[in-house]
């Protein structure tokens, strides 16, 4: 095997055998192995060795082995074993029997309402497990969605994943957003290092958007086009491009989307609950334990106390069903929501509409319009902000692969709006008077003095 080779299949790797390649691209390839003594089947990663020699590459290959492996959850891929010598370093995966998500909407175009659920429902339960353990992935996308040929979403490639407990660890440089324009949070165009939960909450559902409708959130634009949609909200509402699509999954996209961090969820479990309607524990259930509003495995109908001013102003108090009172609060029946306070015992507390997830949809509106100011807005997208990420100096002496630079967001300066100098009318008008202005001085004080021509 030569310096510039790749393990081929039919080889060993380690205590693995190669059996065939079923992933590749710039930064290496993916095989399905075999453990030469256990017979266990895995995928592995190999880094390619031209790209293994980029320092800041390999240790963030090797982060995403460290990060990866703090997680056990069914819904997120297991790192197994990690191998940094050598002339390809690699990673041992569990091997996944399937296709990613990103692949399987090529295939398909959209996926029913029901199947999408289920499958990012599936992933915010892995990415929830993920924050509960201080990381962040930044780069949650379809492509980054393993599906099992059973319907099994796996969370996979934490490759940019932020360990918040090891500042240590962070290689993120500053202006440079790690992550997939279409799918990330605008505020993470400007640095990723101020990542946070929201971000991936944002990704979550514009990953949906895309699974629901067929199409990408905001196009086939370029970065810059896409942060200035982004900052001002501006893409269809997955409703107005499927019809059929309930007006619930509709909101909790939008909301989900929102370019103000503050606006969204404030967590993967807040955002299923929105998707839903129910209250959620996020799979953490003590055994034996029924969910929030079921009872042996069927929903119950819960009794809700409500206290609410009447016309008069005074306090009047009613018990409704979850699915009778939604129709009365829509109605006005009692008052203006932002006052009406519920409870689900009668003893209270008593809480604002918001707090509970069955009516949240009533009162909370996701934004529309920009979510930062104009000057905020022009800065973000300033030239000197876009020259400045695109002249990032390179890691090292080699040369950053393709995907690796997409991934740092090089936006493009040319893109970038001029400074403003001043309407060119005005410059005309004055350099036409400063000219008028010289000739008239010269014809004053400079031909007199001319000697007369003979």
């Amino acid at each position: 095997m030569t310096a510039n080779e790749l393990p081929t299949t039919g080889t060993r790797l380690g205590s693995y055998n190669l059996l065939e390649k079923i992933a590749e691209g710039s930064m290496g390839i993916v095989y399905k192995a075999q453990h030469f003594q256990t017979d266990q089947i895995v995928a592995i990663k190999v880094l390619a060795k031209e790209i293994a020699r980029n320092g800041v590459v390999l240790k963030r290959f090797e982060q995403e082995f460290r990060v990866t492996s703090k997680i056990e959850h069914p819904h997120v891929v297991k790192a197994i074993d990690y191998c940094g010598t050598g002339e390809s370093p690699y990673i041992v995966m569990e091997f996944i029997d399937g296709e990613s998500l990103g692949d399987r909407l090529e295939r398909v175009g959209r996926l029913t309402e029901d199947t999408a659920l289920y499958i990012i429902i599936q992933a915010a339960h892995g990415l929830h497990r993920a924050h509960t353990q201080g990381l962040i992935h930044r780069d949650i996308k379809p492509d980054n969605i393993l599906i099992t040929n059973d319907n099994e979403a796996k969370l996979a490639d934490l490759g940019l994943a932020k360990d918040l407990d090891d500042r240590s660890a962070d290689l993120t440089r500053t202006g440079r957003g790690l992550g997939t324009p279409n799918f990330m949070a605008p505020e993470q165009f400007r640095n990723a290092k101020n990542a946070s939960i929201r971000c991936d909450v944002y990704s979550l559902g514009a990953t949906l958007y895309q699974m629901v409708t067929g199409q990408l959130p905001f196009g086939e634009s370029d970065p810059v086009q896409v942060m200035m949609r982004k900052l001002h909200n501006d893409v269809p509402s997955p409703r107005s491009l499927v019809m059929e699509l309930s007006e619930r999954v509709d909101w909790a996209i939008r909301r989900a989307m929102s370019a103000d961090p503050a606006q969204r969820p404030e967590s993967c479990r807040e955002f299923v609950e929105d998707l839903t309607g129910r209250s959620t524990r996020m799979g953490e259930e003590k055994e034996g334990e029924a969910k929030d509003g079921e009872q042996n495995g069927a929903p119950t109908e819960h009794t809700w106390y409500v206290l609410y001013n009447d016309n008069a102003g005074n306090v009047q108090t009613a018990t409704a069903g979850r699915d009778d009172l939604r129709p009365a609060l829509k109605a006005g029946k009692h008052g203006a929501l932002e006052a009406v306070r519920v409870s689900r015992s009668a003893a209270g507390p008593f809480v604002a509409l918001s707090v509970f997830p069955e009516f949240r949809d009533l009162v909370v509106q996701p934004a529309s319009g920009p979510a930062l100011s104009p000057i905020s807005v022009a800065k973000l997208a300033h030239k000197d902000t876009l020259q400045a990420a695109a002249k990032a100096p390179p890691v090292d002496d080699v040369k950053p692969p393709p995907a690796e630079e997409a991934l740092h967001i090089r936006l493009p300066v040319s893109s970038a709006p001029p400074r403003s100098r001043g309407p060119e009318w005005l410059k005309v008008a004055l350099l036409f008077i400063v000219a008028l202005a010289t000739m008239a001085l010269a014809a004053k004080y400079l031909i007199p003095l001319l000697p007369p021509l003979r």
